[in-house]
């Protein structure tokens, strides 16, 4: 079958790989749609966790095209999507919730071959069957919300707090419409994009900052007090720094945006005390792929104008060099 193999930092081709048969309690899948997530840009770049060489993809939706032996309620020709995590069940994290920070986490496309394929084969409890009402392109939308359903579960939004969101891409525009949800009377959206913020709008933002020193100034000295929760969904060291300046008194601060594994910002530690902020991480999924899809289906979360356009496979090798259009939201590949 036909791959996208990254072998090495900067390498990557187009190639044939074995067709990856399931086995024991597993399926295959024949890809349909995969969403290029940022993640996918850091293993390229070799700044994330992955080893090499490895097919890269953890957003997809497809078709059962083999089912392994012990299998049931699946069958050949089901339209699915699936839970990318794997998670060993046994170590103390798994057996107390924490299945994400895993001692032997593993993902599709991070720490085996994921769904830039043709084929990618997984663990059958993790598939989702999807209806035929949602399309692929929606379906691949699953796994980038079920993250943005355990940022919320971290996050704990109390009614009425007032936030501010750095970075209106493709997952800044789905937690502009989990923010909204959940009940924040304020949102602040700050980003480079006009064309974001003009979206942004329609999904419920207050107040869009175009990001340049003279419109962040004027925003601090409108807000003197701050906001109570600050989300970064870039993953950019310097807007990080940035955005930590308007943390108000007990705020809290979310880092869902991946950062290259080295990156460093500066925290003033008596402020952190002084203010009683608190800081939050979000790794991945923790068992939220279920509630992602249902929000999903409900249509209560609007992923389907998120797409700016499909490409093909082979399309793919030039997008992982870039330069990309800072007008993208979300590019996915169209396997099939």
């Amino acid at each position: 079958m036909k791959a996208l193999v990254i072998e090495a930092p900067y390498q990557a081709v187009i190639k044939e790989v074995p067709y990856p048969a399931p086995g024991d309690g597993e399926v295959t899948i024949e890809v349909r749609n995969v969403g290029i997530c940022g993640t996918d840009i850091h293993i390229y770049r070799g700044e994330f966790i992955s080893p090499y060489p490895i097919v890269p993809g953890h957003e997809f939706s497809g078709v059962v095209h083999a089912i392994g032996e012990g299998v049931t309620g699946l069958r050949e020709g089901d339209r699915v999507s699936a839970d990318p995590s794997l998670f060993c069940g046994q170590c103390p994290y798994c057996k107390t919730g924490k299945g994400n920070q895993c001692t032997n986490w593993g993902a599709l496309g991070n720490t085996v071959d994921g769904s830039m394929a043709e084929y990618v084969r997984v663990p059958a409890g993790n598939v989702v069957k999807i209806p035929d009402s949602m399309s692929f392109a929606e379906a691949a939308f699953i796994e980038p919300m079920a993250c943005v359903v355990h940022a919320m579960n971290r996050l704990g939004v109390k009614a009425g707090d007032k936030a501010i969101l750095f970075g209106a891409g493709a997952m800044g525009q789905q937690l502009i419409q989990t923010l909204v949800h959940s009940g924040v009377s304020e949102l602040a959206v700050v980003d480079i994009s006009p064309g974001k913020l003009e979206m942004s709008k329609s999904r419920g933002a207050t107040r869009c900052i175009l990001s340049n020193e003279s419109e962040l100034t004027a925003e601090k000295n409108a807000n003197p007090e701050g906001y109570d929760i600050v989300v970064d969904a870039t993953g950019i060291p310097s807007v990080i720094q940035e955005a930590l300046s308007f943390m108000g008194r007990g705020a809290k601060y979310l880092q869902f945006g991946v950062t290259p594994k080295d990156a460093v910002i500066e925290l003033d530690p008596f402020q952190l005390y002084n203010k009683d902020w608190t800081l939050i991480g979000s790794m991945a999924i923790n068992h939220t792929f279920l509630p992602a899809f249902q929000w999903i289906q409900s249509g209560r979360i609007d992923v389907g104008p998120l797409i700016s356009r499909e490409i093909s496979l082979e399309d793919t090798l030039a997008y992982l060099k870039g330069p990309r259009d800072p007008d993208d939201l979300k590019v996915q590949i169209r396997v099939r």
